[in-house]
C-alpha cells in the first residue's frame, strides 16, 4: 500500500521500473543475494544516471560541457568502488607494513636527497619561476630523467608545440645543442632507440583543456593496455577550470587541487609548473610569496621549487634553485645551478657561501605564508 502511494507521486517511467523491479524481485528465490544486489544496483545505476541527465540540461544552458562530463562519468561509476574504506581494528596489521613511495629521480642527486629519493607516486610538485627563467626546460628536464629510468611519461603542453617539445627532449637526452639538431637527425635516432622508457606528448591550445580532457585522454591510454609512471602538465595555470568560479585565485586552487586528485587516482608522481608574479622577475630567491595570482595552489603541493635567474645569471649560465615546500623532508635550502638551455642541461651545484646569505629559513617563511593565508582567509570570510 504504501509502495503503491508512493508511486503515484512518481513519473509513469519510474513506476514503471519499479514495478518491474518488485515482480522480479518476487519471481526470484530471495536466497539468492547475488541476484537482489544486482538488480537493485541496476534499478540505482538508471535512477541515477536519469538525474545526472536532467542536471545535465541546466549546465547546458551554462556552457559548462567539462562538468557536464564529470557528472555523467561520476553517474557511471556508481556501484563500481567497492572500497568501504580503512577499517581501523580489522586493517589494524596494514599500518604496520613498508610503505613504498615507489620516488621517480630528479636526475639531481642533491635533490633527490632532500625528498627521499623524488617526487613518489600520489604526489604534485610544482616549478616556480618567472617568464622565460626555464620552468619549461625545468619539466623536460626531469620527464628525461623518468624516461632514462625506463618510466612511461606522459607531456602535456598547453603553449609549446608537441614538437617543439620533443626536440627540448632530443638535446636533454643526447645533449646536442637545440640549433644542431638536424644536422644529428640520424645519430640522434640511434641515442632515442636506446631509451628504455616511452615519451607521449599531447598538445592543447591554450586553456582549451581542463584536468578532464587530461582525464579523459589518460583513461584512453588506459583502454590501450599503457601504464603511466609519471605526468607532466606544461603548465597548470594554462588549464580551463572544470567550473567556472566568481574569482580566478579560487578557479586556479580547484585546477591544482584537480591535478593532485589526477596524481592520487592514476597512483603517480604529477610535476607541474606556476609562474611567479613581477615581484620574481629579477630575485634573487623566489619563495611561494611569490606565486602567481592563487596563492592557495601552495597547500596542495608536496614538494616545490623554484628557479631564479637574474640578468648577470643568464649571461653566465647561471642561477639558484630553491627548496621552498617539502613534505618528506627539509626545505628553505638554497642550491646554486647550471643551466645551459641551448642544450636544455641543468645541473644542481653544492650550495657555496654565498647562496647561505640569501637562504630563506623554512621557519620563518612558513610564518611568513601563515600570516598570508590568514589575510586572505579574513578578506574572503572563509568562503570561496
Amino acid at each position: 500500500t504504501i509502495l503503491r502511494s508512493e508511486l503515484d507521486n512518481e513519473n509513469e517511467l519510474t513506476a514503471k521500473q519499479v514495478r518491474e523491479y518488485y515482480v522480479r524481485s518476487q519471481i526470484a528465490d530471495l536466497t539468492d543475494v547475488e541476484y537482489i544486489k544486482d538488480t537493485s544496483l541496476d534499478f540505482c545505476k538508471k535512477q541515477n544516471l536519469k538525474s545526472a541527465m536532467v542536471k545535465s540540461i541546466g549546465l547546458l544552458q551554462t556552457s559548462s560541457f567539462d562538468e557536464i562530463s564529470q557528472v555523467i562519468n561520476d553517474s557511471l561509476k556508481l556501484g563500481l568502488d567497492g572500497d568501504e574504506g580503512y577499517d581501523y581494528k580489522k586493517d589494524f596489521e596494514e599500518r604496520f607494513k613498508p610503505r613504498f613511495r615507489n620516488p621517480v629521480t630528479t636526475g639531481w642527486p642533491l635533490i633527490d636527497d632532500t625528498f627521499k629519493g623524488g617526487l613518489g607516486q600520489k604526489e604534485l610538485g610544482v616549478v616556480i619561476a618567472p617568464t622565460g627563467a626555464g620552468k619549461s626546460m625545468a619539466l623536460v628536464h626531469l620527464g628525461t630523467q623518468a624516461l632514462k629510468e625506463g618510466k612511461t611519461v606522459v607531456h602535456y603542453t598547453l603553449e609549446l608545440q608537441d614538437t617543439v617539445v620533443a626536440s627540448r627532449y632530443d638535446a636533454c637526452l643526447t645533449g646536442i645543442p637545440l640549433g644542431n639538431l638536424t644536422s644529428f637527425k640520424e645519430q640522434i635516432y640511434e641515442q632515442v632507440q636506446d631509451v628504455e622508457g616511452r615519451l607521449i606528448i599531447k598538445e592543447y591550445p591554450t586553456k582549451t583543456a581542463s584536468t578532464q580532457t587530461l582525464k579523459n585522454h589518460l583513461e584512453k591510454l588506459r583502454m590501450r593496455s599503457t601504464i603511466v609512471d609519471m605526468i607532466i602538465v606544461d603548465y597548470g595555470d594554462l588549464l580551463r577550470p572544470v567550473r567556472y568560479l566568481k574569482e580566478k585565485r579560487n578557479e586556479l586552487e580547484s585546477i591544482y587541487e584537480e591535478l593532485r586528485g589526477l596524481a592520487q587516482e592514476y597512483k603517480c608522481p604529477i610535476w607541474t609548473a606556476s609562474q611567479t608574479n613581477r615581484g620574481g622577475l629579477n630575485a634573487e630567491v623566489i619563495t611561494m610569496e611569490s606565486i602567481s595570482e592563487a596563492f592557495s595552489k601552495c597547500f596542495v603541493a608536496d614538494f616545490i621549487f623554484s628557479i631564479s635567474r637574474t640578468v648577470e645569471d643568464k649571461n653566465n649560465n647561471g642561477g639558484r634553485l630553491f627548496v621552498a615546500k617539502n613534505r618528506n623532508g627539509p626545505d628553505g635550502i638554497v642550491f646554486p645551478i647550471f643551466m645551459d638551455t641551448a642544450n636544455v642541461s641543468i645541473k644542481v651545484l653544492e650550495p657555496r657561501e654565498e647562496d647561505e646569505l640569501v637562504e630563506v629559513s623554512a621557519k620563518k617563511q612558513k610564518e611568513n605564508l601563515v600570516e598570508k593565508y590568514m589575510k586572505f582567509k579574513k578578506q574572503n570570510n572563509g568562503v570561496r
